[in-house]
């Protein structure tokens, strides 16, 4: 509020106009305005001053997380946000307006979030993405395909570490489960107990799902917390012709993909900025050492693990073991001294002037 206030004295608004807007009358009126439709009022109450990031005191929902479940949401949303609404701002649960547009079913409020610039990775509080929500099965797989395009990642997990892949597997969506893994989600990745999709399969009876997991390469080896294979998962469960498919599959049928993803490229992925390989103008000017996220590089780790006495995971580690010259650390190496020796040209300076200060005051 206080930051609001800053702004609004900034831009020579009148404070009192303001209060009198934001009243809780107002501010109904402006959700009901959103519920309906009414995109002019919406766009006249934004233009006065009125700021659309707010909670709605019954539900906890904001404007733009109500306006994803009416019939056209399309230029309702845009109005919001070009009255001011920031497109991730969470309700008082933690959901963004991405987690209610696959709740509400509604893929013309999806793409247009995504179009805008709403970030599909978000967790609610839960610790869960808007691409868990769209593996169930009364949600078009396009919501899935949609989210995975524009750089949503995988792997997010329930309290019971299921991720998505086990959530397809166990409600048996073969559509859902082909997008995940042509997208590069761990078809053996272990839930709190320790199972595989494939297991979680076996446990199930869902023969297509794990077909589709066997022909992609899944483990069929491996073990549960109760050192249990997905074959004997299933042989427990009662289902000895999925138990008969996974003990016999062959080795020459696994096909892997082969094709690569296509992505949203007006869009960057933060996997991409993880684990990109320095460049040489990075190698050449290293990042600030300073602990403040504005003074490093964006994903930046090579500072920390600096730090730490660690080697950073871009250093070339054959160059320890063979005694080679490595640039890259020199160059951190040149970066430390020159920054020592500005320090204490700082210092120096610094004495001088309280030395001199001193002498002028005796």
């Amino acid at each position: 509020l206080k930051y609001k206030r800053r702004v609004y004295k900034i831009v020579t608004l009148d404070e009192k106009q303001l209060k009198s807007l934001h009243t809780r009358a107002n501010l109904r009126r402006f959700l009901d305005y959103v519920q309906n439709g009414q995109m002019e009022k919406v766009t006249k109450m934004c233009s006065k001053g009125l700021d659309p990031n707010f909670h709605c005191q019954e539900s906890g929902e904001t404007p733009l997380t109500i306006a994803t479940g009416i019939k056209k949401p399309a230029k309702v949303i845009m109005a919001l946000v070009n009255g001011g609404a920031i497109l991730d701002y969470r309700t008082k649960d933690g959901s963004t307006a991405l987690h209610r547009a696959v709740e509400h079913k509604s893929l013309e409020s999806l793409k247009t979030l995504l179009e805008l610039g709403a970030s599909p990775n978000y967790k609610d509080n839960k610790g869960l993405t808007p691409l868990y929500f769209t593996v169930h099965p009364n949600v078009d797989p396009v919501f899935s395909e949609t989210l995975l395009h524009d750089h949503a990642t995988t792997g997010a997990a329930d309290t019971q570490g299921w991720q998505e892949v086990h959530q397809a597997c166990k409600h048996g969506l073969l559509k859902h489960l082909e997008h995940l893994l042509f997208y590069g989600a761990d078809m053996n990745a272990h839930n709190a107990s320790g199972n595989t999709p494939l297991h979680v399969c076996a446990v199930n009876g869902q023969e297509s799902c794990a077909r589709q997991l066997l022909f992609r390469g899944a483990d069929r080896q491996a073990l549960n917390y109760a050192n249990q294979t997905p074959c004997q998962v299933a042989v427990i469960a009662g289902n000895m012709e999925l138990a008969e498919l996974i003990q016999n599959y062959r080795q020459e049928d696994v096909v892997p993909f082969r094709a690569t993803p296509s992505y949203n490229p007006k869009r960057r992925s933060a996997i991409g900025l993880l684990t990109r390989a320095p460049s040489l103008s990075t190698l050449n000017r290293p990042p600030s050492p300073c602990p403040s996220d504005r003074s490093s590089l964006p994903f930046s780790s090579a500072s920390s693990s600096l730090s730490d006495g660690s080697v950073p995971p871009e250093m070339d580690t054959a160059s320890i073991v063979t005694g080679k010259p490595n640039h890259f650390f020199l160059s951190y190496f040149m970066y430390d001294l020159r920054m020592l020796f500005r320090r204490c040209f700082i210092e120096f300076s610094l004495f001088v002037f309280r030395l001199e200060w001193h002498l002028l005051d005796v």
